[in-house]
């Protein structure tokens, strides 16, 4: 056995480690999962809450979270299979303009989203009977809303990666959860610091969450909630949609061949 040898293989893959998505691995995850399930757990463990309460506002939450994931994957991901399958120069060689592109991506992320939201609840009504179309026509508007979200926040990956070609392909998982620990998913806005109320109360999906427990805990739905989220996904999608364009021509201006 050569020490020579295997310095030389551990170098190899010690400098692929130094790479964006290795270290996203060993960062980012980890201290994201530390974040969510620890806030959560600080929150049930000081407010006296019933468990079915309780289980009801986090499945229904993780329900909800899949909509923003399902709508932001349509975007970024199916982006990535244009460039892992070399298709970019192929694609916008024909009279495809990009709205219809985006157009395209959007319908079929609204047809998976039913999919997506039908199967969950199933899921939840199996393992824990509970319903989480129990708030009613509530959860039509905020699956709505929900969807604009994802998309912004598709948008947004989506225009880096248009630039930056695959080597920020990892921003493709990693955008939306980095809205996760602000978006009150799993637990109120209350829960968090003073500076993390700041950001939370800037993210249209916080209030889609939080309007979410006030069904669930009161049988209230807030109009004011709803809105504000409406108003504010309405202005960040204008304007990841936007930043996408004028990106992706300064990509095709520069050629479109060095994505892939």
């Amino acid at each position: 056995m050569s020490w020579h040898r295997i310095w030389a293989v551990y170098l190899r893959y010690f400098y692929f480690f130094a790479k964006m998505d290795h270290l996203a691995d060993l960062f980012f995850w980890p201290a994201l999962d530390i974040f969510l399930w620890g806030m959560t757990s600080v929150w049930i463990q000081h407010h006296d809450v019933t468990m079915p309460s309780i289980a009801m506002a986090i499945l229904t939450g993780l329900v909800f979270w899949q909509i923003i994931w399902r709508s932001n994957y349509e975007v970024s991901v199916n982006l990535l299979q244009e460039f892992w399958n070399r298709n970019m120069v192929n694609l916008f060689s024909t009279p495809l303009k990009i709205s219809e592109w985006i157009s395209a991506l959007m319908l079929v992320g609204v047809c998976k989203i039913f999919v997506t939201i039908c199967f969950g609840g199933l899921i939840v009504w199996l393992l824990y009977a509970l319903n989480i179309f129990s708030m009613g026509w509530a959860f039509l508007p905020f699956c709505a809303s929900l969807v604009l979200s994802g998309w912004f926040i598709g948008f947004l990956s989506a225009a880096i990666m248009v630039y930056f070609g695959q080597r920020v392909q990892m921003l493709a998982w990693m955008t939306a959860y980095v809205f996760a620990p602000f978006s009150a998913v799993f637990y109120p806005l209350s829960a968090l610091p003073a500076w993390g109320q700041m950001i939370a109360k800037a993210l249209p999906m916080t209030y889609i969450f939080e309007g979410m427990r006030k069904v669930l805990d009161e049988g209230v739905f807030s109009g004011k909630d709803f809105g504000i989220s409406v108003l504010l996904n309405i202005l960040y999608l204008i304007g990841t949609m936007t930043l996408f364009r004028k990106l992706f021509e300064k990509s095709r201006a520069k050629g479109l061949a060095r994505l892939e």
